[in-house]
């Protein structure tokens, strides 16, 4: 009989990483965004919105916003404990169909 404590957590293979590369993650996870977006003031609340829809007990405090080069856009990286590939990649198709978010990584 196994002891059920030792059990470890399983992988779980995400097609989500950087230019389509399959990159595995065990859930739950600490797991940072970064999202691009047309630099406006609503940018940073919009990105919030997005994420808590998907992030019950997401903080806020997490939130970093950074100014491009030439100003045109901003970037907003937020931090957060995914739970699954299925919670990351319906927050990943949420923000990308966003007019104002060119890209999350």
């Amino acid at each position: 009989m196994t002891d059920s404590t030792d059990k470890k957590p399983t992988p779980v293979t995400s097609s989500l990483g950087p230019a389509g590369a399959e990159t595995n993650f065990v859930f739950p996870t600490e797991y940072p965004l970064k999202i691009a977006g047309k630099n406006h003031p609503q940018l940073e609340a919009t990105v919030m919105e997005i994420v808590r829809r998907h992030v019950a007990d997401f903080d806020a405090t997490t939130v970093t916003v950074r100014e491009s080069k030439g100003g045109k856009y901003l970037a907003v990286s937020v931090t957060f404990t995914a739970q699954s590939k299925a919670q990351l990649d319906a927050l990943y198709l949420d923000l990308t169909a966003h007019p104002d978010i060119v890209w999350a990584l």
